[in-house]
């Protein structure tokens, strides 16, 4: 389900459970998730992100469970800055999804959903596929190449 405001609450409650483990495996920053992140806070990602979905301008969905009263994880597809990829794809589950084997499963999920109903010819699996540092370095230097373009 595309991730907006009627999911804040679940969202919340998934991500904010499992911060240690989303700073390390997911985002590899202190930024997000935070301990100080308010309902407020919450509610204007909620905002923000269903802006975008709705420009197309990047598409992120909740992993609910199958009654919709928890979120195990998200999905992030995103426009690639990189060449040679059409699009890249981002995931995390909660902690204790995590210890139950449910990335795998959703990782396995995602690049089969993605094959079968989007568009893209080759989609960059950071963190996954393709190690932080090196899809880190592509985006530098595809950063660099548009700067020196310009």
């Amino acid at each position: 389900m595309p991730l907006g405001p009627e999911l804040v609450e679940v969202d919340y409650a998934a991500y904010m459970s499992s911060i240690d483990h989303l700073q390390a495996t997911f985002t590899r920053s202190t930024r997000w998730p935070h301990a100080d992140i308010t309902a407020a806070d919450a509610m204007q990602d909620m905002v923000n992100e269903e802006a975008r979905f709705a420009k197309r301008e990047s598409f992120a969905f909740a992993v609910l469970t199958s009654d919709g009263s928890r979120e195990r994880g998200c999905i992030y597809v995103y426009p690639s800055s990189v060449e040679g990829y059409d699009a890249v794809v981002t995931l995390w589950v909660t902690k204790a999804e995590y210890d139950a084997g449910f990335d795998a499963q959703l990782y396995e999920w995602t690049q089969q959903w993605l094959a079968a109903e989007w568009p893209f010819e080759s989609v960059a699996y950071p963190g996954r596929a393709i190690e932080w540092a090196r899809w880190d370095a592509r985006v530098a230097l595809s950063h660099e190449a548009g700067t020196a373009s310009q």
